[in-house]
């Protein structure tokens, strides 16, 4: 790694090569060979769900998600506006419109109790986004949905191997989605997954993957669809990370908790939370937030840190501020103070399960000397 100390590296040293090579040397490297269907199994079995269906990104997960659930031009889906934008892209490309919630100070996530109050004739669906650690409190979400009749797509893609009250995180609502990125807990470089308990749903959610093929006669489509297949050489690196998922979840707790005992007297910083009444913390990325008696903001903080050789991420940037969607007339005049007050002063630290305790030591002398 060097002097500098980036945010994630992932570790590769499980079943990785060994799979691998076995996709070199049978010659299977295409989404026809036998890992994919041999990882959604698993993937789907390890977070409670009867189908998996994997795709080339967390991003193409989303999309199909909205696409499968037939969400289009009328319909309106209700999503924290402090998310990663594909959330928001997947509804705006549908034709339909993302309605937005504020985040709680706290846990970051959405607040159930706000969604209630943006449903109208035209809601279809919850989006849920379980954020950095945590997951949303999927109760109160889970009991509108059923009072209102509404789909829920859980955003599963940073809390893999997370649990709510004991219950697998992706095992709720009417489909779940998840993304493979390199600083997931299972990571295939790029990739995605959505897993579902109706079969119709994954058959609708496989078409589309595949843009969607007449299965009576190839080349011929009454539906639009996109390329989004899954290669087998990705998902032989997706079943060697899942084989390691619980190391992988345990690591990550006990980094956090060193993070929390290093950076305890730390002045001027807000820590994560350790737990709520329904989740640990699984600190995907441990956060920090600047208190408001500070005279800089996250941008600043991660400028100085960067001159002290760490690296650091910016928290996601709010849904009603993004340009785009304005260039759309979208969010006109609409705040949300506690997303925008996590946007301009949150950051994380590095996160990635290769860092040492030696790397976590220095992050901790950085960040005192910058908060000093």
């Amino acid at each position: 790694m060097g002097d500098f100390i980036p945010v994630n590296v992932p570790v590769l040293n499980g079943n990785e090569r060994k799979y691998l090579n076995e996709c070199i040397d049978t010659g299977w490297i295409s989404s026809e060979g036998p890992f994919v269907k041999r990882f959604e199994e698993a993937f789907a079995a390890r977070v409670s769900r009867a189908h998996g269906v994997s795709v080339s990104s967390g991003t193409a997960a989303l999309d199909v998600a909205v696409a499968a659930l037939d969400i289009g031009v009328g319909d309106e889906v209700i999503l924290p506006t402090l998310t990663i934008i594909s959330c928001a892209a997947a509804v705006v490309r549908s034709g339909a419109t993302p309605v937005l919630v504020d985040s709680d100070p706290r846990t970051w996530n959405m607040i159930p109790a706000h969604v209630e109050a943006k449903i109208t004739p035209n809601t279809r669906a919850i989006m849920v986004v379980h954020l950095y650690g945590l997951p949303v409190d999927m109760d109160p979400i889970l009991d509108i949905a059923a009072r209102h009749n509404l789909a829920i797509i859980e955003d599963t893609a940073e809390v893999i191997g997370q649990t709510y009250r004991g219950r697998n995180c992706g095992s709720f609502g009417d489909i779940s989605t998840f993304s493979f990125y390199p600083n997931k807990h299972v990571t295939t470089g790029e990739g995605g997954m959505l897993c579902t308990n109706d079969a119709n749903l994954a058959e609708r959610c496989r078409s589309f993957r595949d843009m969607c093929f007449l299965k009576s006669q190839r080349f011929f489509h009454e539906d639009l669809g996109w390329n989004f297949r899954f290669s087998n050489v990705h998902a032989a690196l997706g079943l060697a990370q899942l084989e390691r998922l619980d190391e992988t979840v345990a690591t990550k707790k006990r980094m956090g908790r060193r993070y929390t005992e290093l950076l305890g007297d730390v002045p001027g910083i807000e820590l994560p939370v350790p737990e709520t009444d329904y989740a640990e913390n699984i600190y995907w990325v441990y956060g920090l937030v600047i208190k408001d008696d500070v005279p800089f903001d996250a941008k600043e903080a991660m400028a100085r840190l960067a001159k002290l050789g760490v690296g650091t991420r910016p928290f996601f940037w709010p849904m009603h501020e993004q340009p785009v969607f304005h260039d759309m007339d979208l969010f006109p005049g609409e705040s949300y103070p506690s997303a925008e007050r996590l946007a301009r002063r949150g950051f994380y630290i590095p996160s990635g399960i290769a860092l040492t305790d030696d790397e976590m030591d220095r992050v901790a002398v950085a960040l005192k000397e910058v908060f000093a």
